[in-house]
């Protein structure tokens, strides 16, 4: 299955794409898309799919589109 998956702000910079599509196995959780991407484990963000909430357990669907934000915060 296709899981499209978009980041943002410098979540970019360290994994070296904007947006990428991944080609998994069913049954696949976020938690394995995360384990993918060469971001910082620590670093807070933000994760959406399709718009909505999702956990790191949450079964994927087939093209399903996972934003990956950090947090920002400002006035």
């Amino acid at each position: 299955m296709k899981i499209t998956v978009k980041l943002v702000g410098p979540f970019v910079y360290q994994a070296g794409f904007g947006e990428k599509i991944f080609d998994v196995s069913e049954p696949a959780t976020l938690e394995e898309i995360l384990g993918r991407i060469r971001i910082r484990r620590d670093r807070p963000r933000i994760v959406t799919r399709n718009g909505g909430a999702i956990r790191p357990s949450d079964p994927l669907r087939d093209g399903d589109r996972i934003v990956i934000a950090p947090v920002y915060s400002g006035g």
